[in-house]
């Protein structure tokens, strides 16, 4: 029997969309978390903006894994969302076929980052909406609009808790960066 092939994949998105949720509903393993408690001093350095109620945040990645039959495994890396700590993305991208930049509608502006990060460093990405509690506020294109994200990438409406709407989140990021890869352009 050969060494499964790895793929990975990465996690990013603004503070409290639920990254850290997605990477622990997907794995197949218990997974790697680096959440620290958030302390009053990280209030004047970290906006937490409408997660006034989020007790930790994760300070350097989340890793998880997937197992995809014998011969094939995803590693799934989870970025930090505060600004801070975006000098740590470098790092996690490197290797990665592509992203899920996941967002939260109420706080649009906080994906920003990722979504200009990814267009930059020139990985493949999805923009996966995250909806809470099943509640979808606004519709993808207009999501689409206000990111001011190219047709090319798809955007998509996920549940972090929800591993059947993580999964197809998943494979339409593999599927996204397939076809980039197979067009030349990825």
């Amino acid at each position: 029997m050969s060494n499964p092939i790895p793929v990975k994949i990465v996690i990013a998105g603004g503070f409290a969309v639920g990254k850290t949720t997605l990477v622990s509903t997907i794995s197949d393993i218990d997974p790697l978390t680096t959440e620290a408690n958030m302390t009053s001093v990280s209030t004047e350095v970290d906006d937490l903006g409408e997660a006034t109620s989020k007790q930790g945040t994760t300070v350097a990645m989340d890793f998880g894994r997937v197992a995809l039959g014998d011969d094939l495994v995803l590693y799934v890396f989870g970025t930090p969302g505060q600004d801070r700590f975006h000098f740590m993305w470098d790092e996690l991208v490197r290797g990665a076929i592509g992203a899920v930049v996941l967002i939260d509608t109420d706080r649009l502006d906080s994906c920003f980052a990722a979504v200009d990060y990814m267009e930059q460093a020139g990985v493949p990405f999805v923009v996966a909406i995250n909806a809470f509690d099943g509640v979808l506020r606004h519709h993808p294109e207009d999501v689409r609009e206000a990111l001011d994200v190219p047709a090319s990438v798809p955007v998509l409406v996920t549940d972090a808790r929800n591993r059947a709407a993580v999964r197809d989140t998943i494979v339409a990021l593999v599927r996204h960066a397939m076809a980039l890869a197979t067009a030349g352009t990825g």
